[in-house]
């Protein structure tokens, strides 16, 4: 399971014109805690910034599942009902989950979406799919120090 933070760097960007901007961007990192999400945030972006940059927001954020495509250049949020039956009130119950799909386009992250759903046995509607600002999702792997599971 992935413990997500969305980490907002600040920094002095080059725009194309030549021009010194200062920017804030949010980017996405799998990490343990805040402390580890700021180690960890701070280690990505050094080698792609020159100058100063600041942490300036750490928060966590829940995704029930991530859909990575690598020829996709942006991030969309899927925000999915889960449809369940009450068995004592035969009512209907909604659960809403969010997920995180890499993709080129809108209709590209539904697709995928639908695609990795049709593999399971759940009832579904779809709430809303927006794009988001991250930057870029910075994933625990292997190279990282080991982490501890619980």
């Amino acid at each position: 399971m992935h413990n997500w933070f969305e980490c907002k760097v600040r920094y002095d960007k080059t725009l194309d014109t030549g021009m010194i901007k200062t920017v804030t961007e949010p980017y996405l990192i799998d990490a343990l805690s805040f402390t580890e999400a700021e180690a960890r945030i701070m280690e990505e972006m050094r080698p792609y910034i020159s100058g100063e940059f600041t942490v300036s927001d750490i928060k966590r954020v829940r995704f029930s599942d991530t859909f990575f495509n690598e020829t996709g250049d942006r991030y969309f949020k899927a925000k999915l009902y889960f449809i369940t039956l009450d068995e004592k009130s035969g009512a209907e119950k909604k659960t809403a989950v969010n997920m995180l799909v890499q993709a080129s386009e809108l209709k590209e992250a539904v697709e995928t979406v639908e695609a990795e759903m049709k593999k399971t046995m759940i009832d579904y509607t779809f709430a809303s799919v927006n794009e988001t600002a991250i930057m870029d999702v910075f994933r625990y792997s292997a190279e990282n120090k080991p982490r501890e599971e619980e």
